[in-house]
């Protein structure tokens, strides 16, 4: 009972303010939500290919990944990634996997019958995918043409 009132004391604005205090203090910091890419493909290359250099394989890739959604010759990148590592089946994989999304370029024709030459499997479709990859960007013709007689001679060498 308030003394000088004689009314009975209202503790509801003290409970109100320890509640608006607890509910404040439980609260977390404000969040900064991103939900847009502020990196274009491009630069996502970049980035990628700034963490191959320095051996930091597993950022390259996600990097490339995202690259990859817009930007399909970035798969090109992830099967360099992984050829590096020596996991040719998931080279392989995305080399495939470019030629399908990307089939105008070269570099992953090239690259996925390269592929085949260091494997000494498949040297016939290697050739061709070569043969392919000149057609396709002549501005690379002594780099693909290097790979083609590289895979013609061991053909030869090996009888297959």
């Amino acid at each position: 009972m308030n003394r000088k009132s004689g009314r009975p004391l209202s503790y509801f604005p003290y409970f109100l303010a320890l509640i608006l205090f607890l509910l404040m203090c439980s609260c977390s910091l404000p969040r900064i939500l991103v939900l847009e890419d502020p990196l274009t493909p491009e630069e996502h290359i970049n980035l990628g290919v700034t963490y191959e250099k320095k051996g930091e394989f597993e950022n390259a890739v996600v990097e490339y990944e995202k690259a990859a959604k817009k930007l399909p010759a970035a798969y090109v990148y992830i099967g360099n990634v992984y050829f590096q590592q020596d996991r040719l089946q998931d080279a392989e994989a995305y080399y495939r996997k470019a030629v399908r999304k990307d089939p105008e370029n070269g570099d992953a024709f090239n690259n996925l019958a390269w592929l085949y030459y260091t494997k000494k499997d498949n040297l016939e479709e290697a050739e061709r995918l070569a043969l392919k990859a000149i057609e396709l960007d002549p501005s690379k013709e002594a780099r693909y043409r290097d790979t083609l007689q590289k895979i013609r001679t061991l053909r030869k060498e090996t009888g297959k």
